[in-house]
């Protein structure tokens, strides 16, 4: 029972990460009643690719991530899209922690120690990279401590902020119509979680047969936790919600508590960054045969790298990775699939997801 829960919240908070800070201004934008439809569509639609992602990697040899299941099920051709659209949907979500990450940093320790940006964010990806380089066992451990932790602070930070909820903040809209698509990427980028599967599987040793049970549950909790995020945030904040969320609440709730959120968003990053280099570097090695040192090298330094060249837009990153490269892993899931159970339903999901994609381009590349 207890490794059944441990791995229902080493799951869960591996999804609850950086998205979550962005989802409060994008219901801002478009309005509370349509972020819930993005979150009852793209929330079904991740849990049921969830569970295909586990029958598949159940069906398949061990220790295979999306490039070598895609090789498994759909052939060479199949292995490099998956291989593509894995590395660039994980680069950018490393990318989106470093970002936030090293901001959330800076807010909690820049004004006892001073510093600017780069220094925290430095701080922040030299200790993920030390926890990368450790291996499996160490960041389990620390996902699902986290969890526990990432609880508490929250219901305080609510306890605190409730005698300032205001239910007119929540129907607040700044947006335009032509903002309605712009929840599709950073949702998605928030729910998603399939990398960390095989990982749980393997770690279920011979109680594989809980990995659907634990996959429903791990991938439910946080869906509630988020909506439970924006009514707070955004019923606090209302329009001087912004776009890492926290500091909007500033003005609200006072340094002392804000300080403890500014906590609460780096544990919940960088537990998540954690995982996202852990399984970006399984992925180097396991499918595509890369020293595992030289894999470690690859994960870590190239998001830092483009940081340091100026890529720093955390909207921005969030919508293009989880807009189009994880629509893309989730169009190769569903395609995977089909060749087991032969079933047309799965043709509409992936024409939802074929139409992400090419909003995301149109909207951020016009």
């Amino acid at each position: 029972m207890f490794k059944t829960i441990y791995a229902v919240g080493v799951l869960a908070n591996y999804i609850i990460g950086v998205g979550m800070f962005s989802l409060p201004y994008i219901a801002s934008k478009v309005g509370i009643w349509t972020m819930l439809g993005y979150f009852l569509l793209l929330g079904v639609f991740v849990i049921l690719i969830n569970l295909f992602y586990g029958e598949l990697a159940l069906r398949a040899p061990d220790q295979k991530r999306l490039p070598g299941l895609a090789k498994f099920y759909l052939g060479s051709a199949g292995e490099k899209i998956a291989a593509i659209s894995t590395i660039f949907s994980f680069y950018g979500a490393i990318l989106a922690y470093l970002i936030i990450g090293g901001e959330f940093l800076q807010n909690l320790l820049s004004p006892i120690f001073g510093g600017g940006n780069l220094v925290y964010t430095l701080l922040y990806f030299s200790l993920g990279a030390i926890l990368i380089f450790y291996g499996r066992k160490f960041i389990f451990q620390v996902e699902f401590l986290g969890l526990i932790l990432f609880f508490v602070i929250l219901i305080f930070i609510f306890w605190r902020g409730f005698p300032l909820l205001k239910i007119e903040n929540l129907f607040i809209k700044t947006g335009n119509i032509g903002d309605f698509f712009l929840p599709f990427g950073p949702v998605l980028f928030s729910l998603w979680g399939l990398e960390i599967i095989p990982e749980i599987e393997e770690f279920l040793g011979k109680g594989k047969s809980l990995l659907r049970k634990i996959i429903f549950f791990g991938s439910a909790i946080p869906l509630f936790i988020y909506l439970f995020f924006i009514f707070m945030v955004l019923g606090i904040s209302g329009f001087q919600t912004t776009e890492s969320a926290i500091s909007g609440l500033k003005s609200f709730l006072g340094s002392g508590v804000i300080s403890l959120a500014f906590i609460l968003g780096i544990l919940t990053t960088f537990t998540s960054f954690n995982c996202l280099g852990l399984n970006l570097k399984s992925v180097f090695y396991y499918d595509l045969k890369i020293n595992k040192n030289l894999a470690w090298a690859i994960t870590c330094f190239f998001p830092l790298f483009l940081f340091l060249v100026g890529i720093k837009s955390f909207i921005l990153v969030i919508s293009l990775a989880g807009g189009t490269m994880l629509a893309i892993s989730g169009i190769l899931v569903l395609l995977m699939y089909r060749k087991i159970t032969k079933n047309k339903f799965i043709y509409p999901l992936i024409l939802i997801f074929f139409i992400g994609v090419v909003y995301e381009f149109v909207y951020f590349l016009k």
